[in-house]
């Protein structure tokens, strides 16, 4: 069937071009009808029919084509001024006899010819439809003939129209003749002789079969296959062709196919059948001539069917749709997998075995050559795929009724499952873990390409899956716990590896447990080996030895040793610090180049870093000493940006602390020491400090250290104020001691803490000051007094420092008379205190412990501390002890040394472990008994706060609101969170709801 499109027409004129029982469609200025078609013009009036269009009969219209054509070129000249797209349908014999030729033309460049590939031109058309073809822009008018169909462009220039869709076919009833061409009247239907006429479309369809059809006349077989249908003889047609396929397929096809078959390709379906000597490339050239054979005749049988399709159209139109029987062609596709896929390849096999059965073995064995690394005809198997797509286990032909779904893909599927899993197997025994990654990530590759371009992309999926659940999900918990696998990654610094294994365990498991498993326990495991080492002061010590050594900072013997002979376990508590920010950075860089930053990997380590941390008692301590340590000395000429990487790691640490309210505790004693004694490197970045804790922790957290910075400044003021008050009193004493104070809030200042243990209490002994530093005691007392009335001061002299002038004799050159040497010495209240006592006795006078003790009521401990700082610190001594000794005992006496010499004019004489330390089992304790007391008080706030609110409440629930309240600050412990309930209940906080199904409490007003 040809379909003929005009372009435009002109309004005033117009254009006929219709055949019976055929369609003319316009956009706009025609109009339309059926059964013969009329539109508005010139040629209306010549067949005395109405301008406004109507039905025309059959005789006018055969009038038109026979008399307007004749001059068609003239008329198809005009149709390029007004765009009215005019889409016409014709019988091309008809056309071929009524002047079709000049009509197309006289109008090329507007009308097309398409044709289905079945069907033949005649000859005066068989240069012009590939010349109009190719005036739509196809480059092969060869390939253009051979299209079945176009889709109706919506732009305004012509286009062509083919379809697959049968028009119905009417026979004229007598012959036309017009002026140029002559119309042959198709014979009636009533004298169809069925056998005759079967015999000459069997003769045909032979011919089509044999590839000898190019004197075949397709019109006359059409009219025979047509008359026959016509005749009601619609169903011995549909069977002859039947049983013609049916001894076609069996006879010829399938034995050209069966000689390709040999033992070679027959291993993996029966033993007894293949030939065990056969090697791989031998087997697959027998299964590449199989293939061939096979696709050789499922694309003949194709190209055949689709001939006899064009044939047998009719009876497809109407015989087939009326008897709901399949179309011929799907009958065809289904004879040849009956009669061929079906069929007995190996008769001799037990069970025999199918060509579908060896069509699926072949392919499999290529398949897994091509896994192997041999070559193989890619096209061929894919050619073999496209055959199982198109053919379907019954004529309903539904999509999940695909040979290749149900034949083939779950045996390529379980084949594959088992070839990747015997070698997983293999790989884990021969290779390490990082080779087997990477092969691994190979074979994901391979399949997705193979799916592609030999199988089918539908199994792509699929079989990606098989790959993932064989070598990844079945083995990654062995490939994880191989002795090259990620402990040895992770001790390696090997990266790449380990992003193999993320990357191979994320595809088969977003939660990827195995790998979460394997890194919390090597960050457990390398976090008890720190927590070991800080048990272990002296090997902590060691080692920071160590470190120092061999980053060059001992040079001279002097420094090598610790500059402040800090205590092995303070040294221990620092690199304890140290060693966790390295190991969190080094997982840290783990989690962001091989971990691609996973949420999930993320939170498992900060679990077990929290873990690690809480796991020592002292990590609170430690880490609170750790931030003493920068503030004071390990800041000092960093730039901005290190400063904040060393308050991130700080603020880093504090977050995986659970008891956050001991770490306050700690972190408020050693910023009231810095503050106090002046040791902070930058007040600024004590201050950035707090601000951080305060994003972090909350208000309440840093409330009480805020104020500390605060009384720090009243303090200046207040000493300001003083001195202006003192010049006022006109005290012109040139030695008048001058005075700077430091006033604490003792509700905001760690005082107790501060003060020491064995320090002054309540109704303990007063610390006797000199007579000078009374007086001005007294003095400043009277002036607070009068500025705030009702406030007591109380005096804490172990956390002050004073500035004091010593005279020394310095012997005289070459005997002459000896010289004195003015030195200032910076020393802490206690100090000045002792050496006041030596100006009250004889230059060479001695006094003893206990004598010392009893004139300054110092406490012991402090006592000791600052003697040892005196007598017995090697640059600092200033007093002489007898007997000499590092131990200070009541019996010990000391002197002043006139021949202390140092070459620095001021001195600070630092008082032994005055810095901020690790405290002792006894401090600890008494912290710790601080600390449970502290948490009463706020476990009974937070209860009487949620019994306020809620009004009554069940014993549990109770519970679990409070624990959720303080797990912020600290973890809480429920024993004590029953026993303060028991406290709130004897106070008439709360009361028991002795009706209540469950245990259950009220609040009281």
């Amino acid at each position: 069937m040809s379909i003929l499109t005009a372009g435009t027409c002109d309004q005033d004129g117009a254009v006929v071009i219709a055949l019976l029982g055929h369609t003319v469609r316009r956009a706009s200025g025609a109009c339309l009808a059926s059964e013969g078609h009329l539109v508005r013009g010139h040629l209306l009036t010549r067949l005395g029919l109405r301008r406004e269009g109507r039905r025309g009969t059959r005789r006018e219209v055969t009038e038109l084509l026979a008399a307007g054509l004749s001059d068609c070129r003239g008329l198809a000249n005009g149709l390029d001024r007004v765009k009215v797209n005019l889409s016409v349908t014709i019988q091309l014999f008809a056309a071929a006899s009524l002047g079709g030729e000049e009509f197309c033309q006289g109008r090329a460049s507007h009308v097309y010819i398409a044709h289905p590939p079945s069907l033949r031109f005649p000859p005066h058309l068989k240069t012009a439809a590939p010349k109009l073809l190719s005036q739509r822009g196809n480059k092969d008018p060869e390939r253009a003939k051979s299209k079945l169909s176009y889709r109706n462009s919506r732009s305004d220039k012509t286009t062509i129209m083919a379809s697959r869709q049968r028009q119905k076919i009417r026979a004229p009833r007598r012959a036309i003749v017009s002026n140029m061409n002559r119309i042959q009247g198709v014979a009636g239907a009533n004298d169809v002789d069925f056998e005759q006429t079967w015999a000459t479309l069997s003769h045909a369809f032979g011919e089509i079969h044999t590839k000898n059809a190019s004197a075949l006349s397709f019109e006359q077989l059409y009219r025979a296959a047509y008359k026959i249908v016509l005749k009601k003889k619609g169903d011995d047609l549909y069977k002859k062709v039947a049983d013609f396929e049916i001894q076609w397929l069996s006879t010829s096809v399938r034995l050209d196919i069966a000689r390709t078959l040999q033992a070679n390709i027959l291993a993996d379906l029966d033993d007894s059948l293949s030939d065990p000597s056969a090697t791989a490339p031998e087997r697959r050239e027998a299964g590449t001539r199989f293939l061939a054979a096979l696709k050789t005749a499922w694309q003949d049988h194709q190209t055949s069917m689709s001939m006899l399709t064009d044939v047998l159209m009719y009876m497809d139109r109407v015989y087939c749709a009326d008897t709901r029987q399949p179309s011929i062609f799907s009958k065809a596709m289904s004879l040849f997998r009956d009669s061929i896929l079906y069929s007995t390849a190996i008769a001799s096999a037990q069970p025999p075995l199918s060509f579908l059965d060896t069509l699926s073995t072949v392919i499999l064995d290529q398949v897994r050559m091509d896994r192997d690394g041999d070559y193989i005809d890619k096209s061929l198997i894919k050619a073999n795929i496209y055959m199982l797509e198109g053919l379907f286990e019954t004529d309903a032909e539904g999509e999940d009724e695909k040979l290749y779904l149900t034949r083939f893909e779950q045996d390529f599927l379980n084949k594959s499952a088992k070839f990747y899993r015997d070698e997983s197997e293999r790989l884990l025994k021969e290779s390490d873990a990082g080779t087997y990654c990477r092969h691994v990530r190979r074979r994901l590759d391979e399949e997705a390409d193979r799916c592609r371009s030999t199988i089918s992309e539908s199994t792509s999926a699929k079989i990606i899956k098989v790959v993932e659940d064989e070598l990844i999900r079945q083995q990654i918990k062995a490939l994880i716990e191989m002795d090259s696998g990620v402990q040895f990654m992770v001790a390696n610094d090997r990266h790449e590896d380990l992003s193999l294994v993320f990357e191979l365990e994320s595809r088969v498991d977003p939660k990827k447990p195995e790998l979460t498993k394997a890194i919390q326990k090597i960050i457990q495991e390398m976090g008890t080996n720190v927590n070991s080492n800080a048990m272990n002061p002296s090997i902590a010590q060691l080692t920071a030895q160590s470190t120092a050594a061999e980053d060059g900072e001992t040079g001279e013997k002097e420094k090598a040793k610790p500059a402040e002979k800090v205590n092995q376990q303070t040294v221990a508590a620092l690199k304890w610090v140290q060693d966790v920010l390295d190991l969190k950075d080094r997982f840290d860089r783990i989690w962001k180049l091989a971990f691609n930053q996973d949420q999930v990997l993320q939170t498992a380590q900060t679990r077990s870093f929290s873990d690690t941390i809480n796991a020592l008692q002292r990590s609170s301590e430690y880490i609170s000493l750790f931030i003493d340590d920068n503030m004071k000395k390990g800041i000092k000429g960093k730039t901005e940006e290190e400063i904040d990487q060393v308050l991130e790691k700080a603020i880093t640490l504090v977050r995986y602390l659970q008891d956050k309210d001991i770490f306050e505790t700690y972190y408020k004693k050693h910023l009231s020491k810095r503050l106090l004694m002046g040791r902070s490197v930058s007040i600024d970045v004590e201050k950035q400090m707090l601000g951080r804790m305060k994003i972090e922790l909350g208000n309440s957290f840093t409330l009480k250290m805020e104020a500390m910075f605060k009384d720090m400044n009243l303090s200046e003021e207040l000493t300001s104020g003083y001195q202006t008050y003192v010049s006022k009193l006109g005290d012109n004493d040139p030695k008048r001691t001058e005075l700077s104070i430091n006033v604490l809030t003792s509700m905001t200042w760690p005082v107790e803490s501060m003060r020491g243990h064995d320090e002054e209490r309540d109704g303990a002994l007063k610390i006797i000051y000199p007579p000078a530093i009374e007086k001005i005691k007294t003095s400043f007392e009277q002036y607070y007094t009068t500025k705030y009335s009702g406030r007591v001061l109380t005096w804490q002299g172990g956390m002050g420092t004073a500035d004091i002038k010593g005279t020394f004799k310095l012997p005289g050159k070459d005997g002459g008379p000896p010289k004195t040497r003015v030195h200032e010495l910076n020393v802490s209240t206690y100090m000045m205190i002792i050496l006041s006592l030596f100006n009250d006795i004889p230059a060479d006078g001695v006094l003893t412990y206990e004598e010392i003790a009893a004139q300054t009521n110092i406490p012991q401990n402090e006592l000791i501390r600052n003697l040892q700082s005196l007598a017995v610190a090697p640059k600092t001594r200033i007093l002489v002890k007898e007997p000499m000794s590092k131990g200070i005992k009541p019996t010990d006496r000391f002197s002043f040394n006139e021949k202390f010499t140092s070459k620095f004019i001021k001195v600070k004489v630092g008082v032994v472990t005055a810095g901020n330390k690790v405290e002792n089992d006894k401090e600890r304790k008494d912290t710790e008994k601080k600390n449970n007391d502290s948490r009463g008080f706020v476990i009974e706030a937070a209860v009487v706060r949620i019994m306020k609110q809620r009004k009554e409440l069940s014993h549990q629930q109770l519970i679990n609101e409070t624990l959720t309240q303080l797990s912020q600050q600290f973890k809480p412990d429920v024993t004590m969170i029953k026993k303060k309930i028991e406290s709130l209940i004897e106070r008439e906080y709360l009361e028991r709801i002795e009706d209540a199904k469950l245990p259950s409490y009220r609040y009281l007003a």
